[in-house]
This record gives structure tokens, C-alpha cells and sequence, in this order.
């Protein structure tokens, strides 16, 4: 690009004032001709002279005065350019392309090119793309080079600017800019930073799952020396990772570790979990213990409570797992094994006494489960509203939509001379009737965001939460009484056993047995998948109530359209590595789609050497994953992955836009990955 060139400023002002004084000579010639004629005549030959000598002069001069200027500029650009050359600071200019112009010798000697290099950029730096040159205010990015961590800052520079700014010549034409970069190099910042940010604290706590039932398990005599094993065990994996544990509780440790250390925990996928089961001194049951881990919080305060939300969850979700929390996000590991059953029954009587004293305190209750409820949501707020009646509370049960496998039992309510019309509400007339004497029981569930009405929570300021399934991060918070019991098979199992706590004789009719018994016979799979001795006990109870499993079976039989899509879904199963089947299964003409695809996916684990099967279903628009294992994939932690949960054995997820061959294709991915990762 050729500039046109030419004075400016100050300098072609001083220039020219000998022709400005000139025309002011003139002006006054002029007023002297008025006073008198021969000395205006004598004045204009002078005035005659001085113009043509001053225009000569600078006619003569400008060029001579130009070469001493274009001699200065020259010096005092060698000047810049040999500081500029020599500066610590690395400095590289480039055009609008990212071309290469020019380089100071502190750049050439961090990229190892000789003086000349005129290469584009990103031949040096991959990472500074063409696109990345193109802004309008400064900007910077961060790179690594040769085990070096660079920041480099890029300024566009305009060639006009430079000119027009220039005290001496100006500029006229197109206008191009540069682009100016200056390396800072951080690495010992950033190394510095890291450092310190592993030596800070983490606080976690570890518990002994199954403290008092491994000790019943072994013989007095080598109680101590079980024990004194796991102490030994839990110290021994603590200190290798310089970190220390203290007991503070016969079956619970305080652990104080680096943040360098738990990474070092995370990617051996906190081996203590599965170190501890090993210790077998004529035990019947293996000791498990369950992790929570608080990291990156502001305060040693807020890190302590992290490990204490943690290792809840932990436990909430069945145990024998450990639990990263931090303010971001909550990581878990582990989770392989199946809770055991405890024996006791001291905790059921326990939340009988609280819940019998919240629901007394109280006018009305409302109960509520998940949207698109099951037999197990349905029958266990058919037990709570039991409760009700009997400490003399008006009691409703929130439904929106009653799906086809609830339909049967709804109809059983349909009696208005035994219940009340208002006994089944909807949503928005629960709203309405929500005030500060209500006690809202949610059953089944304990993720607010997939119950039949997450507003409604917020509006009852007194909440119980009664529920089976494994605790995510998202829980149902402040809740007045939380009875969470994984091991459980099923929430109409734990609220019978409630039942049989309450004080005073709880009437229950036959035709709510009959809900509670269906709600225990469906997510056992007909009593063979978690059943335990005490779903046993609490199948007998509903049972002496007057329960009966002929009516139960004869509700629970499948159209003909639902069976034959149910084993459509199974004829077209696809077995994945040898051990995961996946079938999708039809939703046309079918009032629950999601149900079948249930029951496929517990029929799919029938096929041998199967450990987990997912059937995908269509929905309104959604797609539902149904996941089913017996005991070898924890499916649980593959759902959440993609957003749902459940429980071990059992579990499931929601997607939106997407379809049913997507869905398996993410489910296929998940896995490989986790498979990799050595989490299933």
C-alpha cells in the first residue's frame, strides 16, 4: 500500500509563519498608504522583496528540510527497533493473516527460529487459528509449549492510526491494521497455584455399613480381632496417601487428606471399598463401608459440611460407595454390592412415633408420589391415608394421570358411601387446599423434580418423605421427617411396617391390602427380585388384613395389545457385549407404554448370562429407559448418567428429543465408557 506523504502539526505551522507575517506586512502596507503614499510605496517594495526571498527560501529548503527528517525518523526508528530487538519481553508482529513480519530475539529463542521466520503463526502455535485472529478489542489466550504454560496477549494495531497520530506526516488511503503479540510466561504462576491447590484440605469421613450385623456374624471371641482388621485396613489406606484418620465412633472415621491425595483416590476408584470385603475371619457377612469426601469448598467449615452431605448420600444410596462433593458438582464411586437387609425393626418404630406425632399436629394431609404413578406409589399413599383415619385427619391422594396399571385400584376407591369424592384430587385442587395446617407425605420418591407436583412441596411448609429408592443430588430438602430405606423392596413394605407401629388398632380394609400387597408383588417382580425376610413379614401382615392374591393377579393380567407388545420388544432384543440386552418397544395403541416396557425388561433377565437389560419406550413425545439387573451391574449409576436413577437392580430415565434407536445408541456409549472406566 503507497501512503501519500506530507507535513503536519506544529512543524507546518512554524514553517509557514513567515508567510503568515507576510500577510499581515501586507495588511499594514495597505493602512499606511492612507497615511501617507511614498512611504506605502517604500514599504511595498520591501514587502515585495521579503515575499519572493521567504518563497525561495521554503521552495529551496523544503526538501533539504524533508531529508534531515526522513535522517531523524531513520535514527530513531534504528533506536525502537534495536530496543524493540533487544527487549526481554517477547514481542511478535504479525499482518492480518497471521503471517509472521517481524520477531525480537527473546521470541525467536522461546520457538527456536532464526531472524527472518515469516511462517504464518500458526505454525508455531497449532492453537492460534485464523479464526482466533479475527477481534475487535484486545485479547489474550492461554498456550502450552515445550512444558512452558504462555499467555499470550494480541493487539490490533491500525496503520492509519499510526500515521494520522504521527506529529509530522499524515496518511491517505485503504486501510490495513497489524496484529502485535506479547508471550508472558506463567508457568511457575500457574505450577505455584497448582501446588497450593493440592495442598489444600480435604475432609472426608468413612462409616461401617454394617457394623453391628458383621460382629453377630462372627464368634465372640474374634469380634476384637475383626475389628482391629478394619481399623487396620482403613489407617493403613489413609496413611499411604499421607493422610489421617481418626476414629471418632466405634464404626465411624474422621479423615483429614491432601486434595493431590484424593486425586490419587479417585483414579484407584477409592480401592477401599473393595479392599475391605476381603477381610474373612470366619465372618458370615462382609464388612462394607461407605465414603464421603468434601473438597473445594471456601471454608474448612463448608468442606467438613460437604463430607457430611456426602457420606449421606452415600448411605442413602445403599451403602458400600464413596462420594465426592464439591461446590460444583458431586462425583460418586463404587456402589457394586446390594444393601443388606438390617433385622431390626427399631428405626420403622422409630419414624411410626415421628410421623404419628406430625400427622396429629396437623388438619389435613395430602399425599403425593411420582408422576405417572405405579402400584407402589398409589398403594403406599393408600397406607399413609390408613394413618390418617386412624388419628382422625381428612387425608387426599394427588394424581394427575391415572395410568393403566393404577386404573384397577382407583376403581376400588370408587365407593362414595366409604370414601369421600375429594379421597383422588388433582394437582391444582391440592394447591387450593395447601395451607399451613397440612402435612404433605410424599411416597415413592424422592427427587422433587418427578413428583406429581414439585410446586406443591414449596407450599407445604411440613413435609415427609417415605421412600425406597436410592438418594441422587437432587433431594427433596427441609423435610420435616425423611424415612430413605434402599434395602427395602418397595415403599408399600416399609409404610406396612409403619402401619404396625402406629398407637391404637389401624383398620385397614381389605380393598386397601389389596393396593399395598400389589404395590410389594410389582416392584419385586413377584416377590423375586429384593425381597428380604422382612418383605416376607410385611406380605403376611397385609395378607391377616385381608389382602388377596387372586384379586391381586387377576388386576395385574395384560391386555392382548400390551402382551404382544411386550414381546415384540423381547423378539427384536439386541445382546450387547455378550451381556446387556436392549429392545425397544412399541408404544402404539398402548394407554402405558412405559409399564410394558418394564415388564420386558424384567424379561429380558430371564435369557442366560444376561446382567442388565434396557428397554427404550416412546412416550408424549419423551422416551423412557427401563433398566433391569439381578445382582451384577449396579443400573443405577448408568441411568444417572443420563439424568434419571432408581435403584441398584432397578432403575430408569427420561430423554427428550431424541428417538428410540438414539437412546440405545447413548445407552451403548455409557457403557463402553464405564466399562473403560472399570465404574460397572
Amino acid at each position: 500500500m503507497r501512503q501519500k506523504v506530507k507535513l503536519k502539526g506544529h512543524l507546518k505551522i512554524y514553517l509557514q509563519t513567515s508567510l503568515i507575517l507576510g500577510i499581515f506586512l501586507t495588511l499594514v502596507n495597505v493602512g499606511i498608504y492612507f497615511l501617507n503614499i511614498k512611504a506605502g510605496l517604500c514599504v511595498s517594495g520591501f514587502l515585495v522583496f521579503y515575499l519572493i526571498v521567504i518563497s525561495a527560501l521554503l521552495y529551496r529548503n523544503k526538501p533539504i528540510i524533508m531529508n534531515e527528517f526522513i535522517n531523524f525518523a531513520t535514527q530513531y526508528g534504528q533506536v525502537q527497533r534495536k530496543l524493540l530487538r533487544d527487549l526481554e519481553l517477547p514481542h511478535v508482529l504479525m499482518d492480518d493473516s497471521g503471517k509472521i513480519i517481524w520477531t525480537n530475539i527473546a521470541f525467536e529463542q522461546i520457538i527456536h527460529k532464526e531472524k527472518g521466520y515469516r511462517k504464518p503463526i500458526s505454525t508455531v502455535f497449532p492453537s492460534v487459528t485464523k479464526d482466533k485472529l479475527e477481534f475487535d478489542e484486545d485479547t489474550e489466550m492461554e498456550l502450552s509449549f515445550e512444558e512452558h504454560e504462555y499467555v499470550l496477549k494480541l493487539k490490533r494495531i491500525s496503520i492509519k492510526d499510526v500515521l494520522d497520530n504521527s506529529e509530522v506526516i499524515e496518511s491517505a488511503g485503504n486501510e490495513n491494521f497489524l496484529i502485535a503479540g506479547y508471550l508472558f510466561d506463567e508457568t511457575n504462576l500457574k505450577r505455584a497455584l497448582r501446588e497450593n491447590d493440592e495442598q489444600s484440605l480435604v475432609v472426608g469421613m468413612i462409616y461401617i455399613d454394617n457394623y453391628d450385623e458383621a460382629l453377630e456374624s462372627v464368634e465372640d471371641v474374634r469380634r476384637s480381632l475383626l475389628m482391629a482388621l478394619i481399623d487396620r485396613k482403613i489407617n493403613k489406606y489413609i496413611s499411604s496417601v499421607d493422610g489421617i484418620a481418626r476414629k471418632t465412633e466405634k464404626d465411624k472415621y474422621l479423615v483429614i487428606i491432601r486434595k493431590k491425595a484424593l486425586a490419587n483416590l479417585k483414579e484407584s476408584r477409592f480401592d477401599l471399598l473393595e479392599d475391605v470385603k476381603t477381610v474373612n475371619i470366619g465372618n458370615e457377612m462382609a464388612v462394607t463401608v461407605s465414603i464421603g469426601m468434601g473438597v473445594d469448598a471456601p471454608t474448612y467449615i463448608q468442606n467438613c459440611e460437604f463430607a457430611r452431605t456426602a457420606i449421606d448420600l452415600a448411605l442413602g444410596r445403599g451403602g458400600d460407595q464413596a462420594v465426592v462433593k464439591s461446590p460444583d458438582s458431586i462425583v460418586y464411586y463404587g456402589g457394586k454390592s446390594q444393601q443388606i437387609e438390617k433385622n431390626t425393626r427399631v428405626k420403622a418404630r422409630v419414624k411410626a412415633n415421628a410421623l404419628q406425632e406430625i400427622i396429629t399436629s396437623k388438619d389435613k394431609v395430602l399425599i403425593m408420589g411420582h408422576r405417572l404413578a405405579d402400584a407402589d406409589a398409589f398403594g403406599a399413599a393408600v397406607g399413609i391415608s390408613c394413618i390418617a383415619r386412624a388419628l382422625d385427619r381428612k387425608s387426599h391422594i394427588v394424581i394427575n394421570d391415572i395410568t393403566t396399571s393404577v386404573k384397577p385400584l382407583v376403581e376400588l376407591f370408587r365407593d362414595r358411601n366409604v370414601y369421600e369424592e375429594d379421597f383422588i384430587i388433582s394437582s391444582a385442587e391440592a394447591q387450593e387446599i395447601a395451607d399451613s395446617s397440612t402435612v404433605l407425605v410424599v411416597v415413592d420418591v424422592n427427587k422433587p423434580s418427578i413428583t406429581e407436583c414439585p410446586d406443591l412441596i414449596k407450599s407445604c411448609k411440613t413435609v415427609v418423605v417415605l421412600d425406597h429408592h436410592r438418594q441422587s443430588s437432587e433431594v427433596i430438602e427441609n423435610a420435616t421427617l425423611s424415612y430413605v430405606e434402599p434395602y427395602a423392596s418397595s415403599t408399600c413394605e416399609m409404610v406396612a411396617e409403619v402401619l404396625q407401629y402406629i398407637a391404637g388398632t389401624v383398620k385397614v380394609r381389605s380393598n386397601e391390602a389389596d393396593c399395598m400387597y400389589s404395590g410389594v408383588m410389582v416392584d419385586t417382580n413377584n416377590f423375586t427380585a429384593k425381597t428380604g425376610v422382612r418383605t416376607f413379614e410385611a406380605a403376611a401382615f397385609l395378607r391377616r388384613c385381608g389382602a388377596d392374591v387372586t384379586r391381586v393377579r387377576k388386576m395385574f393380567r395384560d391386555g392382548a395389545k400390551e402382551y404382544k407388545a411386550k414381546a415384540e420388544a423381547i423378539r427384536n432384543a439386541e445382546i450387547y457385549k455378550n451381556a446387556y440386552a436392549m429392545g425397544i418397544c412399541p408404544s402404539e395403541g398402548l394407554d402405558s407404554p412405559t409399564e410394558v416396557g418394564a415388564q420386558a425388561a424384567n424379561e429380558l433377565l430371564d435369557i442366560n448370562g444376561i446382567k442388565a437389560s434396557f428397554v427404550v419406550t416412546e412416550y408424549n413425545g419423551k422416551i423412557y429407559i427401563s433398566a433391569r439387573s439381578i445382582d451384577e451391574v449396579n443400573v443405577q449409576i448408568v441411568m444417572e448418567r443420563l439424568g434419571g436413577g432408581g435403584h441398584m437392580n432397578i432403575a430408569g430415565a427420561q430423554l427428550s428429543d431424541t428417538t428410540p434407536e438414539r437412546a440405545i445408541f447413548v445407552v451403548k456409549e455409557i457403557l463402553s465408557q464405564m466399562l473403560e472406566e472399570g465404574a460397572i
